[in-house]
Order: C-alpha cells, then structure tokens, then sequence
C-alpha cells in the first residue's frame, strides 16, 4: 500500500478561516400551477393553492393543459370526476372501480365529503378569477383536443409554452399537478 498523508489538526491558537455565510434565496412573488387533469382531486388542491397564493399577495397563474382543459370548456368545466380506478388511496380495488357506476358512486361520495369543507369546483373558479389569479388554456392542447375560443368559459387567456416557461423562469414556485 501506499503511503497516507495525515494532516494534523489546527492548533488552538490558531483561528478557523471565515466563512461567509451564503445570501438567504430571494422570495418568490409568482406561483404558476400547471393543471393536467380535470378531476376532484387534481382540481382541488390546484385551485386551494392558487386561491391561497392570490390571497398571500402573489402572481397566480393556472396553465391549463391536456385533460385539465375540460375545466375551461363550457361544455365540460361544471362536471369533475374522481375515478377509483388505479387510485390505491380510495381503497377500492381495480376489479370493483371498473365496474359500471363506480366513477359515479365515488365521485358522489367524494362530492358530499368536500361539501362540508369547500366551496364547488365552479365557484373556486370564480374566487380565484376575483383575486387576480390568472387562467391559461394550453393553445397546442386545444388544436389536439378540437376546442375553439368560443368553447372557453370566460376569463381565459390562449398562451403557448414558451409563455408558461417565462413565467416558471420568473422567480416562480412552479407546481405540476
């Protein structure tokens, strides 16, 4: 084997080197939620956050992409689900959830529980809009799910990717629900 060099300790007398502490990390003013998914519990906490964030003095921006665009539609936006399939917190095993009515029968469960605690999905929606909060629909997801801007429920803006990186870039906490 070769030889070790061993470094003998510091002697009392002499001080340790300073070390300058690091600067504390700015604070993030912006908070932009990327929402996937139209259900209970993806809608949920995207619009608990956004409305928390509004109300704590920060930019909110909700970019709505893929499935998530059923909240912006017209025609969709009032009828969030909570499918048990392959959802191993709700208990059910995926040999029930796929039984005909088991979306309905969990979605109406989960519905009356919420209801003691929390506004609807629609008007969530609607406080968020009245604090600030900024709505986005994904422009290339509308082109591949077929929505035109009439099929938006008011209030939406149409913006690309690059306008969703800018605001993540922007001092944001950024969070993918």
């Amino acid at each position: 084997m070769g030889e070790v060099a061993i470094r003998p300790a510091p002697l009392t007398s002499e001080a340790p080197a300073e070390v300058e502490a690091p600067s504390p990390a700015p604070i993030a003013k912006r908070l932009v939620i990327v929402l996937t998914k139209a259900t209970l519990d993806g809608a949920y906490p995207a619009f608990i956050l956004a409305n928390t964030g509004a109300a704590s003095g920060m930019e909110v921006d909700l970019y709505f992409t893929f499935w998530g665009m059923k909240l912006l539609d017209k025609r969709t936006a009032k009828k969030t689900k909570l499918s048990p399939v392959g959802n191993p917190a709700m208990g059910m095993p995926n040999l029930l959830a796929v039984l005909p009515g088991a979306t309905a029968m969990a979605t109406a469960m989960m519905k009356r529980k919420i209801k003691k605690y929390w506004p609807t999905i629609p008007e969530m929606m609607q406080q968020a809009k009245e604090m600030g909060v900024r709505m986005h629909a994904c422009s290339p997801t509308m082109g591949l799910m077929g929505l035109k801007e009439t099929d938006l429920i008011e209030g939406v803006d149409i913006v690309g990717a690059s306008a969703f990186l800018g605001w993540a870039s922007d001092n944001a906490v950024t969070i993918f629900i």
